[in-house]
């Protein structure tokens, strides 16, 4: 659970002790009803010890957090926690200086996603958040990687509604090699978006294999009329031993032992290949390490994209398939300098 969640959790809690006036809280129960607050949410939660509520307690108070109005009195030695104004409520009051920057931090992310047809609804959320609060999102402080040009985004709205209401399309695609476009009654289970492109991974009715489209290459979708084939894939654990978004399906995941020199392996220790990546051997001229994933058109461009840099030694036959692609580029280059001898 964040860290942000769970202050807003203790935040409730507290808030809750603190304008009760039928019951005295000292610490103790304070801290008692921050933990468990917390358990309800995460029966793995370790708790938190008076410090924690201390600082909560002075952060309620203070200007950047909700001015709540917290007294102390004391009888005897035990001191009692309460608001002056039992009717306040921290859950009644208008965002806090921190609170708004969050929402504001979190507008500027969200608005990656202005243009897609299923978020018309962020352009006047946008506006109205800006009105209310009187901040603005429109700084150059962050960017995203996005083609606003790419073919095909005008499909995700009804992809995405006709897997959310499990709707068979009729779907006019056009692989780059063919000149007409071929006809799949297709199955769509998960838009999934990879190298600034996105994809739609479902069955077709003709072969019932799990496949991916991109949707870049679509030329035009319809609803038809016909059984819709469900599923119980995880895709989340599914894509977990995948780079990119192509899957083999008599195929499994291999272990792929890659020699990373020296030069580069700053870059690929900071930004691994992939979650499963580990050192298998470290010296001063490479490092090796290993991947467990399934083998690739995306994986190829991945590792052939770090050039000299980087060798494949394992499996032997994905090490021969991504020497014949370098042979073949490298014969690419022959033939531009026999041109250039020649003229």
């Amino acid at each position: 659970m964040s860290t942000n969640k769970n202050a807003l959790i203790r935040y409730h809690a507290l808030d809750k002790c603190l304008r009760n006036p039928g019951r005295r809280y000292d610490i103790n129960d304070l801290v008692n009803s921050c933990n468990d607050a917390l358990l309800d949410i995460d029966p793995n939660s370790s708790g938190i010890k008076k410090r924690q509520v201390y600082e909560d307690l002075k952060f309620m108070q203070d200007s950047l957090g909700y001015q709540a109005p917290i007294i102390i009195y004391k009888e005897g030695r035990r001191a009692f926690y309460r608001y002056e104004d039992f009717s306040y409520s921290i859950s009644s009051q208008p965002l806090n200086e921190l609170e708004a920057q969050q929402l504001k931090e979190s507008l500027l992310t969200l608005s990656r996603f202005k243009g897609l047809p299923q978020f018309e609804w962020l352009e006047e959320l946008t506006a109205r958040l800006e009105q209310s609060f009187k901040f603005k999102t429109d700084e150059q402080i962050i960017s995203f990687e996005d083609n606003p040009d790419l073919e095909g985004r005008e499909y995700i709205s009804v992809l995405y509604n006709a897997i959310v209401h499990k709707r068979v399309l009729e779907i006019q695609y056009q692989p780059f090699n063919r000149e007409n476009a071929l006809t799949y009654h297709f199955h769509p289970y998960h838009l999934k978006q990879y190298n600034n492109r996105w994809f739609i991974i479902g069955r077709t009715t003709e072969n019932g294999n799990l496949t991916n489209i991109a949707l870049d290459r679509i030329k035009g979708i319809k609803e038809a009329d016909m059984p819709f084939i469900s599923h119980n894939i995880d895709f989340e654990e599914l894509f977990y031993d995948v780079i990119g978004v192509s899957i083999n399906n008599q195929s499994k995941p291999e272990k792929v032992k890659i020699k990373v020199y020296s030069g580069q392996w700053n870059y690929i220790r900071t930004k691994p290949l992939h979650a499963s990546q580990r050192i298998k051997e470290i010296n001063e001229s490479y490092t090796a390490i290993e991947i467990n994933v399934y083998l690739n058109h995306e994986l190829e461009a991945l590792l052939l994209s770090f050039g000299e840099n980087i060798e494949v030694l394992e499996p032997i036959h994905f090490r021969e398939r991504i020497a014949e692609r370098i042979k073949n580029n490298n014969n690419n280059y022959e033939c531009v300098q026999m041109y250039r001898t020649n003229t």
